[in-house]
């Protein structure tokens, strides 16, 4: 029980310093020795407007000098999907796999993955599908049966026709 405090406290700093973060799930486990703590049946994690749900969360930690624990990845598995609200961008996605890091910032959506870019209504498909929020950087990734698909509505402007 202490360390799920320590777990909870600690990964309030996931996505921002000053909110809260909620985690609610059937079943919890957690093993201090490996630094993982487990959470299995309709979990759903929420921290301001971000959002994060799957079958199984897999958190995994380390451990600072004043022994507190820092959350160094998330990954969700199990009919996984998430929201992500930012200053400026807006991300739905998806997938088999999701796993995120929140010292790099950086997701990585592992088989059948979608991510949407509302704001722009951009649109991307792929086997694999990575974006990092600090550097903006993005790669995604298709196979020969599933190429990566790209959809973005482009304007053609009003005037189409007018001379």
């Amino acid at each position: 029980m202490k360390y799920l405090i320590g777990t909870l406290i600690c990964s309030t700093f996931l996505f921002a310093q000053s909110e809260t973060l909620i985690i609610d799930a059937q079943n919890f486990q957690a093993d201090d020795k490996k630094g993982i703590s487990t959470f299995t049946g309709n979990v759903k994690i929420k921290m301001g407007e971000d959002r994060l749900n799957a079958d199984k969360v897999d958190v995994y930690f380390a451990t600072n000098k004043d022994n507190s624990k820092i959350p160094l990845k998330y990954e969700a598995t199990g009919k996984a999907d998430f929201e992500i609200v930012t200053a400026d961008k807006h991300y739905i996605g998806n997938g088999d796999k999701v796993i995120y890091s929140p010292q790099k910032e950086e997701y990585t959506i592992i088989g059948n993955g979608f991510l949407q870019e509302k704001n722009d209504d951009r649109k991307v498909y792929g086997d694999t599908i990575y974006v990092n929020q600090l550097s903006g950087e993005a790669r995604v990734k298709g196979n020969e049966q599933k190429p990566v698909r790209f959809i973005i509505n482009v304007d053609r402007g009003q005037d189409k026709g007018k001379e």
